[in-house]
């Protein structure tokens, strides 16, 4: 896979927090200067990247369809050189089946991180295909985690939902093997992020997460070496373990 320093234009959304947000200012300052583009929901945190000098642009990736495609293709006409895209955005509920579920929060769980993915790469890849015919590289770069390989008894449809992403990153490398498309997965351990404060599980997780910063560092390692699944931590040791089991059958 090719390196993200030969990216012209990033576009990460889900880039107002976590590792959304770190990833778009490590990137910004990478040696090869390319165009941060931040997207998110949150206009203060927004302004807050506009300070430090990245693009950005307002995204609801739950939006309804043709809200979304309009926005994407908005970028697109303002940003013609952009050939990579981190999706970053994701959510999390605890759910006990024994005590009973919410299912709203289910379905905002598929939503936000399964649906908007497959979404937002169909939207995109028409113009890394162009892009693609003049031997131009492009990134797609989905972000699941450690527990689309191992799940979590206590997230069971998080961890459901991003190995749904797991495996659609996998069979779109395979189908798009004979492009210029580059696809990566991002695999994060548990990591530092507001995404555990809601659940208040924050001072308990804070005791085994890996720092956002020491993260930040690893995962943009991995995207400068092209590799294609970037994982670190506890992720990493599962990696290794899965690794050769995986893949699409047909690849």
């Amino acid at each position: 896979m090719a390196s993200i320093d030969n990216a012209k234009t990033i576009l990460i959304i889900g880039a107002t927090s976590g590792i959304g947000r770190a990833l778009a200012e490590a990137l910004a300052a990478l040696p090869s200067k390319p165009v941060v583009i931040a997207a998110g929901r949150r206009v203060d945190r927004l302004a807050e990247l506009k300070v430090k000098g990245l693009e950005t642009v307002q995204m609801d990736v739950i939006a309804p369809l043709d809200e979304l495609k309009q926005n994407v293709e908005g970028i697109i006409a303002k940003y013609p050189e952009l050939d990579a895209v981190i999706i970053s955005s994701g959510v999390q509920y605890q759910h006990f089946f024994t005590k009973g579920v919410n299912l709203a929060e289910i379905h905002k769980e598929i939503a936000v991180n399964y649906l908007a993915v497959v979404n937002l790469i169909t939207f995109f890849l028409p113009h890394f295909l162009k892009l693609s015919e003049t031997s131009r590289p492009s990134w797609l770069i989905p972000i699941s985690s450690g527990l689309a390989l191992k799940p979590g008894t206590t997230v069971p449809n998080y961890s459901a939902s991003k190995a749904a992403v797991h495996s659609l990153t996998n069979c779109l490398r395979a189908q798009l093997k004979d492009t210029s498309v580059n696809v990566l997965e991002i695999i994060p351990p548990l990591v530092e992020s507001e995404l555990h404060d809601e659940q208040g599980t924050t001072p308990a997780l804070s005791k085994f997460w890996m720092p956002l910063d020491v993260y930040t560092t690893e995962a943009v390692k991995g995207l400068r070496a092209g590799t294609s699944h970037i994982s670190a931590g506890k992720a990493a040791e599962t990696w290794e373990l899965f690794k050769p089991f995986d893949g699409p059958l047909g690849a």
